[in-house]
Parts: structure tokens; C-alpha cells; sequence
């Protein structure tokens, strides 16, 4: 397979993958409150050792700090130097308002989409007007995919209300979307104050909460071998790679809610104690129902009880119409489209923060800015700008201010592109083919991260995925561990 890159695409093919660079800001009155806008790190030339020495001496430049980064497609990597503020600026101001009343309308119109549907088909795909059974189920099969694409439109709507993206009023905000994610088994606040640290902490190797890579040795560890012998081993089994993905897409989010898995494993660090002898995994103490989990703070544990309850109500009501109307009706009607809803969300998630292109840093070399670079933009068509809100199209947007309505989110993406030149990463080939396909791709680009070859000093804190399917940059030589 060829490289597909941006800043070093010829021109006819730049408008498929483009270099990008994202971060968050959450409203000040949100509970999910992120802050480095206002005094965003310097970048690494005002920070560097030669900068600090004498006003007199030369900056060094980046190169010479870094030495050469590759990304996984083969292209020579810069580390971004601008502002979150540049970012902000640039933004029209028309673009942060919100509507409470656009913001409902969007829900009610879900909604009726969600109602329209189930009346539709338990009125008319019947064996009185369509008696071939291979005929009902297929119909059938077609009512669990819209459904679970309507369902995923009001998450990312209450995905919304938990940014503040939803409304001025933060009481309305977590009222919608406390009601619409318990519907979906969703545990509105505790999945908003984890959700709060990723974007704190977009990219950084050890604090990041979403889909975090695992580095050289610890992918060396998992399949039982050195990590030296990482770069001689044959490519994995393609079978290998759809059992994986097949786990992920069906088990993933009740996974992440129940283990913490793809998270960061640092809670010792945790602040108050609360990450002490805890550690991902079943039985390990992290978890989002648990008010006593690493994931939150002492402060937290009202709103962490909050999300049970919803969880409890909706399940009570599940049951009640369960036992009501048969079991074999709720599977159809409700658990295939959740499903559904639950890949969806996985699938955009994963696609959001896992690319050939992206960087992760270390913690020493993170900060805000750079960090923001580990997201990209890619394209779903009508499905993705229509129903699912353009939360796959207009991600990196997100990243920079998760305050502005997806209704903005376009026009905003527009504005900041200038400013972010070659760090705006989007892969739009194929469109919503290519989404899916990406699925693949880079289940099998994407297995660990490490630093390039050639980085020198700073530059080691810079990694990229590598892998052993011979797809890509090649992982670094090591020597065997004497």
C-alpha cells in the first residue's frame, strides 16, 4: 500500500489527508472545565535550553532540537508552534452562541426519526403486509441500523450537553443530557468528568483517558516477546486483526465503562489518594460507576451516584418493558440498535485519535497545543453531517473549543484551517466508504508508538505508531538487551 500523507501529498491529492492540530476548551461554569487558553506553553524554540542562556545566543532550531521525526506514512513531521489563542481568534464570534431552542428542536427531531421508524415498521413489516419471513427479518435488520444511527445522533447530542455545547444554561445542558444518556445506558456525569481529562490531556502517553496507544515494551509484553525482536517478527494473521476489531467494536465501550481500558494505567499519581493499589482491568478498582474510583475526585462522588440512578431508572424501565411486551420485541426493538449505537460510537472514538499521521508525547515533550494535534477530521457523508451531527467531520474544531455548537462547527473548522496550515490532519478519501475502511487500516498501521529513528534529544519525547505488518515506516532497530 502506498503512503497517504498531507504536507507531502502531490497537489491533486492534498484534499485527502491533511495535517491538523486540535484541542479543547469546556465552558468555565461547566463541571468538565479545561483552562489552558489563556497561557498556552511557549513553543519549543522559547523554551529551549539555548534560548534561556543569553539573550544574545542564536534559538536553536527545530530540527537540531528534535532531530528527524516520520510519521508512520514515511513524512517528515514538525511539531506545531502556534497558540490556542490564534485558534480562537480566528474564530467568528456568531460561531461560540448558543440556542437552548436550536439545541431541542435537534432533539425532538431525533426523536421523531426514533418514533417514526419504530411505528413504521411494527405497523406495516408484518407477515400481514409482507409475508415472506427472509423478507422481515432483512426489513427488520434494516430497523436496527437506523435506529442505532438515530440513537447515536441524540448521544452526540447529549455529548453536547456535556461540553456546554447545548445551551448557555449548564442546568439544562446536564438535565438533556443526563435524560438522553441514561436512556442510552450512558452514565452521563461520570462519562463527562473522564471525558473532561481526555481533553486535558489529548495525546499525552500518560494521562490521556481515550484510546490510548501502548508504547514498544508494553505491546512487546502483550504478544510475549522482547522488544527488540518487535521489528523481525512476520506480519500478524489478518484473521488476528478482524477478531480484534470485532472485539472492539462490540465490547469496547462496556470495556472502557467497566475497566477503563484504552485509558491511562497512572492512578498512584491521582491526587487525594483514591488511585492508590488500583489498577485497570476487572476487579481492578476503576471503573465509571464507582463513586470511590481513581477516575474522580472526592467532590465528584454526588454526581457519579447521579449517573447510577439514571442507569438504575432506565434499566428498571427496560425490564418493565421487557416483561410487558416479550423479550424477543425489546432485543428487535431496543438491544440490536443499542448495539449498534455502541459501535458507532466506538468506531468514531477510535477513528478520532488512531492514524498513521498522529503523533503522542511523552510528558515531558506534551502540552496543550501539541496535544491537540493527536485528532483528525474525516467524512461520513449525509449519515455523518445529517444524523450524527458532524461530530466525525469536524473533530479537530472540537478539540480547540468544545463549547461551539455542531451547528457552528463547519464555518469554525473553515476559520481555523488558515492558522493551523499543514498540522490540519483530514482524511476524507473515499468518504463514507473510506471511513470504514479506515477501520482496517489502521487496526493494522496502528499497533504501538515509539519514538523515529532519527530523533535526536527532545525529538525522542515525539512518537508514532509503528507495526509489524511491514506496512509503513518500519519500527526502529534495537540491539538485544544484554
Amino acid at each position: 500500500m502506498a503512503p497517504v500523507t498531507g504536507s507531502s501529498l502531490p497537489a491533486a491529492n492534498k484534499p485527502f489527508l491533511r495535517r491538523n492540530l486540535t484541542a479543547t476548551a469546556i465552558d468555565s461554569d461547566s463541571s468538565t472545565v479545561v483552562s489552558p487558553v489563556d497561557s498556552p506553553r511557549p513553543s519549543p524554540s522559547t523554551t529551549s535550553l539555548s534560548s534561556l542562556a543569553s539573550e544574545d545566543a542564536a534559538p536553536q532550531k527545530k530540527s537540531e532540537q528534535y532531530g528527524k521525526l516520520i510519521d508512520t506514512y514515511g513524512n517528515e513531521f514538525e511539531v506545531p508552534d502556534f497558540t490556542i489563542k490564534e485558534i480562537r481568534d480566528a474564530i467568528p464570534k456568531h460561531c461560540y452562541e448558543r440556542s437552548a431552542i436550536r439545541s431541542l428542536a435537534y432533539v425532538a427531531r431525533d426523536m421523531i426519526y426514533l418514533a417514526t421508524t419504530f411505528y413504521i415498521w411494527n405497523k406495516f413489516v408484518t407477515p400481514e403486509y409482507v409475508p415472506s419471513q427472509p423478507l422481515r427479518v432483512v426489513l427488520w435488520g434494516v430497523y436496527t441500523f437506523l435506529q442505532g444511527l438515530f440513537g447515536t445522533g441524540l448521544w452526540v447530542l447529549a455529548h453536547e450537553c456535556g461540553h456546554g455545547a447545548f445551551s448557555p444554561s449548564q442546568k439544562l445542558n446536564n438535565f438533556v443530557g443526563w435524560v438522553l444518556h441514561s436512556a442510552l445506558l450512558v452514565p452521563y456525569f461520570s462519562w463527562q468528568l473522564s471525558h473532561s481529562k481526555h481533553h486535558k490531556a489529548t495525546g499525552h502517553m500518560e494521562r490521556d483517558m481515550v484510546f490510548l496507544p501502548r508504547t514498544r515494551e508494553q505491546h512487546a509484553t502483550r504478544i510475549g516477546r522482547l522488544a527488540h525482536e518487535l521489528s523481525e517478527l512476520t506480519e500478524e494473521a489478518p484473521i488476528v486483526t478482524f477478531l480484534q476489531l470485532l472485539g472492539q467494536q462490540l465490547f469496547g465501550w462496556w470495556n472502557y465503562l467497566l475497566t477503563n481500558v484504552t485509558g491511562h494505567d497512572n492512578h498512584e499519581r491521582q491526587r487525594e489518594g483514591r488511585g492508590k493499589g488500583k489498577k485497570n482491568g476487572f476487579g481492578g478498582g476503576v471503573n465509571h460507576f464507582d463513586p470511590r474510583s481513581p477516575l474522580y475526585e472526592n467532590r465528584d462522588s454526588m454526581y457519579i451516584l447521579l449517573s447510577d440512578l439514571g442507569l438504575a431508572i432506565a434499566i428498571s424501565a427496560l425490564i418493565y418493558l421487557g416483561k410487558t411486551f416479550g423479550w424477543s420485541n425489546m432485543f428487535v426493538w431496543y438491544f440490536l440498535p443499542y448495539l449498534w449505537v455502541n459501535h458507532w460510537l466506538v468506531a468514531i472514538t477510535y477513528l478520532q485519535h488512531t492514524d498513521p499521521s498522529l503523533p503522542h508525547y511523552t510528558e515531558e515533550e506534551w502540552n496543550f497545543v501539541r496535544g491537540a494535534a493527536a485528532t483528525i477530521d474525516r467524512e461520513f457523508g449525509f449519515i455523518g453531517r445529517h444524523l450524527l451531527h458532524g461530530i466525525i467531520e469536524t473533530h479537530v474544531l472540537h478539540h480547540y473549543v468544545s463549547t461551539i455548537p455542531f451547528y457552528h462547527a463547519d464555518e469554525a473548522t473553515e476559520a481555523i484551517k488558515p492558522v493551523m496550515g499543514r498540522h490540519y490532519r483530514s482524511d476524507t478519501r473515499d468518504g463514507p466508504v473510506g471511513f470504514i475502511k479506515a477501520l482496517w487500516k489502521s487496526a493494522r498501521w496502528c499497533q504501538w508508538v515509539e519514538p523515529s529513528e532519527g530523533a535526536e534529544g527532545r525529538g525522542k519525547g515525539v512518537l508514532f505508531f509503528r507495526n509489524h505488518n511491514g506496512l509503513g515506516t518500519a519500527p526502529a532497530k534495537m540491539p538485544p538487551v544484554a
